[in-house]
């Protein structure tokens, strides 16, 4: 007997014995665990009427609605009501009123926060950190699920290269690598191993699918993209996503191609549900269904219906297209009866999964009004590792605690509300704790300075009657911290912007600032990049905060003082002009690349090419130099095999501080053109001054491959160029061979 038939004869023993592995054992647990929930909804299936089974598709937004579907058995579920108290009042009608008590699922828009409001996802891209998105997913989780809700509509990984799309505060920004990487994190942080955990939800992978790509930046606007750069750049993360155990999956608002997401059957039952194998639920977004017929896809409710539910979206949000027609459309045989059983039973397992059947209902004792210290101090450490510094003449920063005197001038100095950002918590204590004000967070970061608070001008105003006395207060003081942007309401859904510089006269209070010859810093509070080329010439430093969350005043401060040393990167271009957008790191070359001296490039007359602040660029209070790159091989076969790359990073200033290493590809021949460059591995590391460290990327096929134009991975022969440096703009270079 050889030695392979030995061992398969030893496992084959111990597994007679029942003396699995650890993982063995673990795997076959949960291959019973799932073979017996499948049973439970098959068995539950085979009791539902028709109707029963339409009331599973069904969720609406508010307690009236949810009391009168309840009266008839016929409701699945129900969205944005909070409370515990009010929740569970809804569950009982459902649980023990109705003739099967199936429990309802209760969601809610858990974004960046349900108590604890953590920084946008924006800025959480910033970080370079994916432990950032799973520390804010974890917490979500436990205050959410804590006050009776399941799951949430997060997270949005919709990659975007427009900045003026106000929901481009909700992702994380222009790269499918850098979104993938944290959408699997937040996923895993708001569901861990076992979303029926007291202290976990049910995820939503938000929203399926380009809707970043919307013409003009206009929010539910068309998208019109080709099939290569559908699966090149817009889903990776959601593929990642599904790998990742994503619970359910929402419907994008715009067309893809000429087909509204909540009826292009393409993306939700071919890829969606056919080639990623995804078993969860897809959930309409908010009224969805009934917009196909503003779309021009259908002529009213009934074709609606019969567009959405083959296509693959199994629950209705608000509108009621699904339960009104689905009988009819039965009959008309435009529907079938497998496609709504295929529905319910999504629903019912992810139900079953959260453990409803066997806890409906929340501890009313236990719901969470109010954050806990430690989840203050990890929103507090979370919004300083987002932040990113733009420039530092002077260098300016840190600021001096000694400093005698210390202005804060402009209208977000005392700005709360306007800290959290977009779809900020929405859970029953969000705001018992207001966010921390920037002056506040300066005078308790420098207890013996005088600081003084002046607002010059409002956020988006014209008035410049403050201007006056804000210069006589910058002229008293040792230092100014100009802290301007935009409001919570300038960005998220609905939010876009044709001109996205400065609002009001915030860049014209910035001049007056500069005019009195003192130093000054400039804080910048939004929820997108923002044309700023007039602060790039003039303003001596730029700290990006972004909307930090209910400590960011503590946060700016740490920062501002150098408790922090700023580390954090851009995860999206900031473009010189708004006539300049769509910019973008990963474009494609084209065959006339832009060249000063050849006016026939592809460039601008009256524009430098390139952007203002480059994807991946971010400074820091002290330096740090990458060398030595190295490969460990020169080819990498296209069927397997892996190559390391690996660089040294050495902290060459005076301070500690973070860098992170970036590493870059480009396939310079390819029979689908490929981007400039694609970021394709990260690592933030803390160094101390003088100190060096290995950082080493492992690269495979996938990371070379890409989408042709039919929809199917290729790996090509050639050469691959790598990259690795400190943003997109990195000049270490190697390469090796494929193939």
């Amino acid at each position: 007997m050889n030695r392979r038939s030995v061992l398969a004869g030893v496992a084959g023993g111990v597994a007679s014995l029942g003396l699995l592995s650890p993982a063995a054992a673990a795997e076959e647990t949960a291959a019973d665990e799932t073979a017996a929930r499948d049973r439970r909804v098959e068995a539950l299936l085979k009791k539902m009427t028709l109707a029963e089974k339409l009331g599973q598709l069904q969720l609406v937004g508010d307690e009236t609605t949810a009391r009168a579907a309840l009266a008839d058995g016929r409701l699945g579920g129900v969205f944005s009501v909070v409370g515990a108290a009010k929740l569970n009042a809804l569950q009982r009608l459902a649980v023990e009123r109705t003739r099967l008590g199936i429990p309802l699922i209760f969601g809610l828009d858990v974004i960046h926060g349900y108590t604890t409001n953590f920084p946008i996802p924006l800025a959480q891209g910033a970080s370079f950190d994916p432990a950032v998105a799973g520390t804010d997913a974890g917490v979500s989780a436990r205050e959410a699920r804590g006050s009776g809700i399941h799951w949430t509509y997060a997270p949005m990984m919709d990659v975007t290269h427009e900045p003026r799309w106000g929901r481009i505060a909700e992702g994380y920004g222009e790269d499918p690598y850098l979104a993938t990487q944290f959408a699997v994190a937040k996923v895993r942080g708001y569901q861990g191993d076992d979303y029926s955990a007291p202290d976990r939800v049910a995820a939503c992978a938000k929203h399926f699918v380009a809707y970043g790509g919307a013409e003009g930046g206009r929010d539910y606007n068309t998208v019109d993209v080709s099939l290569q750069r559908l699966h090149n750049l817009y889903l990776p993360p959601f593929k990642a996503s599904v790998e990742a155990g994503v619970a359910t999956v929402m419907a994008s608002f715009n067309t893809i191609s000429g087909v509204p997401a909540h009826g292009n059957g393409y993306v939700l039952h071919d890829v969606l549900k056919g080639a990623y194998g995804f078993r969860g639920f897809v959930v309409s977004d908010y009224t969805g269904i009934e917009e196909l017929i503003l779309h021009g896809l259908a002529g009213d409710g009934a074709d609606a219906a019969a567009a959405a539910l083959p296509a693959g979206v199994d629950m209705e949000m608000v509108s009621t297209n699904y339960a009104r027609f689905a009988e009819r459309l039965l009959a008309e045989r435009r529907i079938t009866l497998g496609q709504i059983d295929d529905a319910v039973r999504r629903i019912l397992l992810v139900k079953f999964r959260l453990g409803l059947f066997e806890r409906p209902y929340a501890d009313e004792a236990a719901e969470v009004k109010a954050p806990s210290p430690a989840a203050l101090a990890a929103s507090r450490q979370a919004a300083a590792r987002c932040m990113v510094l733009l420039k530092n003449d002077g260098p300016v920063l840190p600021l001096a605690k000694t400093a005698g005197s210390v202005a804060v001038v402009g209208p977000l100095g005392t700005a709360t509300y306007d800290l959290n950002g977009t779809w900020a918590g929405l859970g029953t204590g969000a705001w018992t704790t207001p966010p921390v004000t920037v002056v506040d967070g300066i005078k308790a970061a420098a207890p013996g300075a005088t600081v003084s608070y002046t607002p010059g001008c409002t956020v988006d105003g014209t008035d410049t009657g403050g201007f006056a006395a804000a210069q006589q207060a910058a002229r008293a003081a040792d230092v100014t911290v100009v802290v301007v942007g935009e409001t919570a309401a300038m960005s998220g859904e609905a939010a876009a912007r044709s001109d996205i510089g400065l609002p009001g006269v915030q860049q014209q209070l910035v001049a007056a600032i500069k005019e009195t010859g003192k130093p000054f810093v400039v804080v910048l509070v939004n929820g997108r990049p923002l044309t700023i080329p007039y602060l790039h010439e003039n303003a001596p430093a730029i700290l990006e905060a972004w909307a930090p969350g209910v400590q960011g005043g503590h946060a700016i401060a740490d920062v501002l003082f150098g408790v922090v040393n700023p580390g954090g990167k851009l995860p999206v271009s900031f473009p010189r002009a708004v006539g300049q957008l769509p910019i973008y790191y990963n474009h494609e070359n084209t065959g006339r690349p832009a060249d000063p001296a050849n006016k026939y490039t592809s460039k601008y007359l009256d524009l430098a090419d390139g952007p203002l602040y480059e994807f991946g660029h971010g400074l820091s209070y002290t330096t740090f130099r990458v060398d030595g790159l190295r490969l460990s091989g020169t080819r990498l076969p296209a069927n397997g095999g892996r190559i390391e790359v690996s660089a040294t990073v050495t902290n060459t200033g005076a301070r500690a501080g973070d860098e992170v290493v970036q590493l870059y590809l480009r396939d310079p021949v390819a029979s689908i053109v490929q981007p400039v460059r694609r970021l394709r591995g990260f690592r933030r590391v803390s160094l101390a001054a003088g100190a060096s460290t290995t950082v080493s990327f492992t690269l495979t096929p996938d990371d070379v491959g890409f989408y042709d134009n039919t929809a199917r991975f290729r790996v090509e022969p050639g050469r691959i160029e790598v990259y690795v440096g400190t943003s997109s703009a990195a000049t270490l270079s190697a390469s090796f061979t494929v193939g």
